[in-house]
């Protein structure tokens, strides 16, 4: 007999419908059956940025619910990942070779929700069922959500399924790689630190661990909860290849990530410097807006700055 989350799972429609979102214009009759892209310019990806991040707040807003801040604050990265580093096929969700993105700050799960579906994952339409009673794209991650690798929400548990992850991958003598993105709220866990430890320890040199610091986490600011300065410092003292980059700069974080295949013998860390809901005024570096989707007369402000952003 199912329980109760498989019956869920199961329904073959949902509930609510919703007029659909934009669906921009890579993707049009046609998907792009891998990545990643060699062929996308850095103009192209700030480009799409635009077009993500318009998404993430229409989503959000059509929602009634959300986490806008670290979303915002994430593009640059996902969009670096999913589109020009990592090998992954939106036809062939579970192919044995792919690259693996994990969320750990699962909150966060519109950003991954909009590269998926921009990637083919599942129509762009879909987002619009955002946080809805039987739609795939809950308020966390899920993996029953194509493209999905982790069921999230407790903070601090990523970095240890990526080690796991990244360990099986060693032993079955495939090339592939695990990111395992952060919060840096999150980085207040012990659980983080647990898993730094054993990934060094095992020299696990397919794992890379991006912290989104934002300096923000929940209703206030990092410093106040707890001050993890010097942050990139304790990365290394636990024997990690360890950068510092500006995480809005798509060039830094290609290079950082492509340094990182470079590495042998030791994981790799990138402290990804950001502002929580960038790119829209009044959500930037704003603890407000953490978890509060915008009301219409915010989405429309949203998307006219956006817009302006071309």
């Amino acid at each position: 007999m199912k329980n109760i989350t498989d019956q869920l799972w199961t329904r073959s429609e949902p509930t609510v419908i919703i007029p659909p979102l934009r669906r921009y214009s890579l993707l049009t009759n046609s998907v792009q059956t891998s990545f990643p892209d060699q062929s996308l310019s850095t103009d192209e990806l700030k480009s799409r940025a635009i077009d993500i991040r318009k998404d993430i707040v229409t989503m959000i807003a059509q929602g009634g619910s959300g986490h806008p801040g670290g979303s915002l604050s994430a593009v640059e990265i996902l969009s670096s990942l999913y589109f020009k580093v990592m090998n992954h096929d939106p036809q062939n969700p579970k192919w044995d070779l792919r690259d693996k993105f994990i969320l750990s700050k699962a909150h966060a799960c519109p950003v991954l929700y909009v590269h998926l579906a921009h990637c083919g994952y599942f129509p762009s339409a879909e987002l619009a069922t955002f946080r809805k009673i039987d739609s795939r794209l809950q308020g966390h991650a899920h993996i029953k959500t194509p493209g999905v690798e982790m069921s999230g929400g407790s903070l601090g548990q990523g970095l240890s399924f990526g080690l796991g992850s990244a360990l099986s991958a060693r032993l079955d003598k495939k090339e592939s790689r695990v990111y395992v993105l952060l919060g840096d709220g999150e980085c207040d866990e012990g659980q983080i630190w647990e898993a730094a430890m054993a990934a060094t320890h095992y020299n696990v040199d397919n794992l890379v661990a991006i912290v989104d610091r934002n300096g923000i986490q929940n209703d206030t600011w990092t410093k106040d909860v707890m001050n993890l300065e010097p942050l990139a410092d304790k990365w290394r003292a636990f024997g990690w290849n360890t950068v510092e980059i500006d995480g809005h700069d798509f060039t830094a974080i290609l290079s950082s990530l492509e340094e990182a295949k470079k590495v042998k013998g030791k994981p790799s860390a990138i402290i990804a410097s950001t502002f929580k809901g960038k790119g829209i005024s009044f959500m930037e570096n704003n603890p407000d807006f953490h978890g509060k989707a915008p009301n219409q007369e915010q989405l429309q402000q949203a998307l006219s700055e956006l817009d302006n952003l071309k």
